[in-house]
């Protein structure tokens, strides 16, 4: 360990050992001031045999070569290759991860349907892509130990070292795995549809934890599935053996076909899933159609009506952009940081700042309608109806002022500051407050009810059917009647809870500093899903069509599929993005704390 290689990569431990082959994690030291990492292959060439020399360098050469070509999220990126004395080397991106053999082995009892029939689609996505290149790839090798599971719960396809450029009526040698392997290969074909058998090899595997390796080759059908899983649906089944058929012209025509009906047996309820799902590969690396900088972090959520994006910076500005292009239209600069999300009324955008005011600025000119001063920071964002703006103050006050004269109708008196964006509906308002309670009082500021949890209370409540949805930094997400206050169920994560819920066909959607977003039952309370990125979410999630959207302290934007918790995308900005999306005709709009605002195709 520590070896550098060609004066740029520095080994840092083994990751495989191969019979020609080490795989190792290393260091780019090309830069310095951060651990990049990645994955450096060796092909080791001291066979004694002349003709097995050639072929590791034959088969190094196609890994490369066919690597470079590609470009696809669960492909590895090759970065750079060389030779030095009689060993070869091939560097890669590194993931942080487990192949699905050895995370098989550890899995406690049988993985679930949902599970290994994610995993499938999201191989068959990959393999699509491989035999749709031109000309065609043709794996060769499909297995758990060849598939990687990486930390977003991503599927990542490795080990190219056999892949083959499919040309129609060409023979080559047995190359492959035993077991997995399909019968025409063992005599030299190469055929897409071999990707096919070894993909249903590889799932049998998954779901019967019967290694294909340790038994009679091609003997599938001599062990049922169901026999070692009865959970398992017989639709499934009939896909993975007709995947397993000897004769190739039986089987699943492409991986396309086979795609397709393992799509059909996706669960359609989204409350159906009680295990946590795996990322299922869209695009995991997106381009912003435009990001705009500011001159510091943007934490707030943006608000966008008729074209314009408004959001605050800790710059204390106010600014307006193009919502197609980015272009800057106008800023308001007020005397402190914004924290508060803007929100805009008619002709009107109403934003708090830390300088202790509330501000109302003409939506066109940028310019100051009126301000409302308290006495303390106002990082509370506004929210306005019945022609009054709702907000609350660390001077431990819920404000109502008028829209039209920021003259103040009342305050409710609380023991604590008012960071909570006020949720208002049944003329009631409710809002959480930093002295751990959740209050509702009426259109008069007259307290209706208070909850108290164990915590400060940050997140911001949301209404749905008749039950309060908020979470507290006790950890718990909390659902209360919204008449008398009362727990209708509570949920526990496993850390504070700031991130504030969003509420989609009867599921509530909400982030964790333990790192994770909950997808819960609106009724029960019960877990639907669980997706955990690698670092704090007190993002709140937006909802968009059937995709979650939200940031995570780790620097990455998330969409998740919000059915089953699959990952759609991400997009890495700079640094922590604690601002929550906003979206309006299929763009996401978000913050981060690298001073940029990014606009995502969603």
């Amino acid at each position: 360990m520590g070896q550098v290689l060609q004066q740029r990569y520095q080994i840092m431990g083994v990751l495989g050992m191969g019979g020609m082959s080490a795989v190792y994690q290393a260091r780019d030291l090309r830069f310095p001031s951060v651990t990049k990492l990645c994955a450096v292959k060796e092909i080791i060439n001291l066979a004694p045999d002349p003709q097995l020399r050639a072929i590791a360098v034959q088969n190094f050469e196609r890994e490369a070569n066919i690597l470079a070509t590609l470009s696809h999220a669960a492909i590895p990126k090759v970065y750079d290759y060389f030779s030095e004395h009689d060993r070869s080397y091939l560097v890669l991106e590194y993931i942080d991860g487990q192949d699905l053999e050895a995370y098989l082995a550890e899995y406690p009892g049988l993985l679930s349907q949902e599970i290994v029939l994610e995993w499938g689609i999201q191989l068959c996505q990959v393999l699509v892509y491989l035999h749709d290149h031109n000309p065609p790839i043709v794996f060769r090798d499909v297995k758990p130990s060849n598939v990687m599971l990486d930390k977003h719960g991503q599927i990542r396809l490795v080990d190219f070292g056999i892949a083959k450029l499919f040309q129609s009526g060409q023979k080559g040698t047995m190359i492959g795995t035993e077991g997995y392997s399909p019968p025409e290969q063992y005599r030299g074909v190469a055929d897409p549809r071999g990707d096919v058998y070894a993909l249903g090899a590889t799932l049998h595997h998954l779901l019967t934890k019967q290694d294909p390796r340790a038994e009679p080759p091609f003997s599938f059908h001599e062990r049922p599935i169901k026999s070692a899983h009865p959970a398992v649906s017989d639709q499934f089944v009939q896909v993975i053996n007709r995947a397993l058929e000897y004769e190739p012209e039986k089987r699943w025509a492409s991986i396309t076909e086979m795609q397709t009906a393992l799509e059909g047996l996706r669960t359609t309820t989204i409350g159906a899933r009680t295990k946590p799902a795996t990322g299922r590969i869209g695009a995991s690396e997106i381009e912003p159609l435009w990001l705009f900088p500011c001159e510091d972090e943007v934490r707030s959520t943006p608000a966008v009506a008729e074209g314009v994006v408004y959001v605050g910076a800790y710059d204390n500005n106010l600014y307006a952009l193009d919502a197609q292009k980015g272009q800057f239209r106008w800023k308001y600069a007020t005397e402190g940081g914004l924290a508060s999300s803007p929100c805009v009324w008619q002709d009107r955008v109403f934003v708090g700042s830390e300088d202790h005011s509330l501000y109302c600025v003409n939506a066109q000119t940028g310019r100051i309608v009126w301000s409302c001063p308290t006495q303390g920071c106002v990082r509370s964002s506004p929210q306005v109806e019945y022609n009054h703006v709702f907000f609350g103050s660390d001077d431990h006050h819920l404000y109502a002022a008028n829209v039209q004269t920021g003259r103040v109708a009342w305050k409710a008196d609380t023991e604590a500051p008012v960071r909570s964006r006020p949720a208002i509906g049944d003329e009631s308002v409710y809002f959480g407050c930093e002295d751990g309670a959740i209050y509702a009082v009426d259109i008069r500021g007259v307290l209706r009810w208070r909850f108290a949890t164990k915590r400060a209370v940050t997140s911001s409540p949301a209404l749905y059917e008749g039950v309060l949805y908020i979470g507290s930094g006790d950890h718990t997400i909390y659902a209360l009647d919204v008449r008398s206050g009362w727990a209708v169920w509570r949920l526990r994560t496993g850390k504070p809870v700031i991130s504030s819920p969003a509420v989609a066909k009867n599921t509530v959607f909400v982030g964790s500093v333990d790192h994770s977003v909950y997808a819960l039952d609106a009724r029960t309370g019960r877990q639907v899903w669980k997706f955990t990125t690698d670092n704090q979410v007190t993002s709140s999630p937006a909802i968009f069509e059937d995709s979650v959207y939200f940031g995570s302290v780790d620097g990455n934007v998330y969409s998740v599929d919000a059915r089953t918790g699959a990952l759609r995308w991400r997009f890495r900005t700079g640094a922590p993005v604690t601002s929550s999306p906003a979206i309006a005709d299929g763009v996401v709009y978000i913050g981060s704390t690298d001073h940029h605002i990014y606009a995502l195709v969603a």
